[in-house]
């Protein structure tokens, strides 16, 4: 099938992979419960490009480049897992804070608009190229299913980046509605909210040690 080998065990393989939590969709739902249904999508954007990304240097031999040189791969992970840790400490560090203050200050604060630094689209763009679970899929996974003897390999791996993406979109898609959801029904429970952002903090400090002990092997 245009050089795309075992193309249902790719689909049911990505299937599962995309629904396994990650900082990618943990961001996402987190962004769609604080921010609503349009930054949701923004950040997904975001993970779709860096998604992107990752498969076109698949496609390009990186995963033969990170194979060849270690240092190069032991760079990536680390800086992801500094970058996942920071996420996951200002999240902790921004709820204590919230928690602190008293219900009129936060809803003085709630109704203020949101710092611009603060960009879904940029921050999930980063998340994603630096999202361990992306990274190993696409340099070992991804490129099992590629045929070497087909002379359009490049249309082998559109096909499979296409698959990955939509899979990603529907994942993401019942992610984003689902979180602005459990945005409504936890607005007026303080503390109840202030847990649950604890916990995904907590999920990407987790995901950083996940990066910082990951290997290509």
């Amino acid at each position: 099938m245009l050089g795309v080998t075992n193309p249902w065990t790719y689909v049911l393989g990505t299937a599962a992979i995309v629904l396994l939590p990650g900082p990618n969709s943990i961001y996402v739902l987190s962004v769609a419960a604080r921010r609503g249904v349009r930054d949701g999508y923004r950040a997904a954007a975001g993970v779709w490009l860096g998604d992107a990304v990752l498969m076109t240097l698949s496609a390009g031999g990186v995963a033969s480049l990170l194979h060849t040189y270690p240092w190069l791969f032991n760079l990536v992970k680390y800086a992801g897992a500094v970058y996942l840790a920071y996420i996951g400490l200002r999240l902790v560090v921004d709820t204590v804070r919230r928690l602190r203050r008293g219900p009129a200050v936060q809803a003085a604060v709630a109704a203020q608009p949101e710092a611009p630094a603060d960009r879904p689209f940029r921050r999930a763009l980063v998340i994603s190229l630096l999202n361990p679970k992306a990274i190993l899929f696409f340099v070992s996974f991804f490129i099992q299913f590629v045929d070497p003897a087909y002379p359009h390999p490049a249309v082998s791996f559109l096909i499979l980046g296409v698959i990955a993406e939509v899979l990603s979109a529907l994942y993401l898609t019942v992610l984003i509605f689902g979180g602005r959801y459990l945005a409504d029904q936890f607005r007026s429970r303080r503390k109840l909210s202030a847990g649950l952002s604890t916990m995904v903090g907590g999920a990407f400090v987790a995901f950083s040690v996940k990066l910082a002990t990951a290997s290509l092997s």
